[in-house]
């Protein structure tokens, strides 16, 4: 009967259990703050995705996109600077698909915008 039991459990829990990314209509993208400078904004893709007040090694949160590559146009805002990443285009690019991914960023001191992207 324990055996039983225990069986029923195991299998409850794999029953439950399901990816955070099961489900989801869009990407979702966070930004990594890798510089040692607050990012008061981000802007990736549009001007309607914004990421607001991220602080030196912070994440924010994520927002959802319809359609996302491994770059985009970025513009980071620190005080009264901008750092833009600028793409030429997306030829030959898949889009990101359905999930988590973050855009860790750092500026260099050239004033280049650093992309690294990772899937969550």
């Amino acid at each position: 009967m324990k055996r039983f039991a225990f069986l029923v459990l195991v299998a409850a829990i794999f029953i439950g259990c399901s990816d955070r990314d099961d489900n989801l209509d869009g990407v979702n993208i966070r930004i990594k703050n890798e510089s040692s400078v607050t990012f008061d904004l981000v802007q990736v893709g549009s001007e309607a995705m914004l990421h607001e007040n991220i602080g030196a090694d912070e994440y924010s949160g994520y927002l959802e996109y319809e359609t996302a590559y491994q770059y985009a146009y970025i513009n980071i805002k620190v005080g009264e600077e901008n750092y833009i990443l600028q793409p030429i285009d997306f030829v030959g690019e898949t889009p990101l698909e359905n999930g988590f991914y973050t855009y860790a960023l750092n500026i260099s001191e050239a004033g280049d915008v650093i992309l690294n992207f990772r899937v969550d």
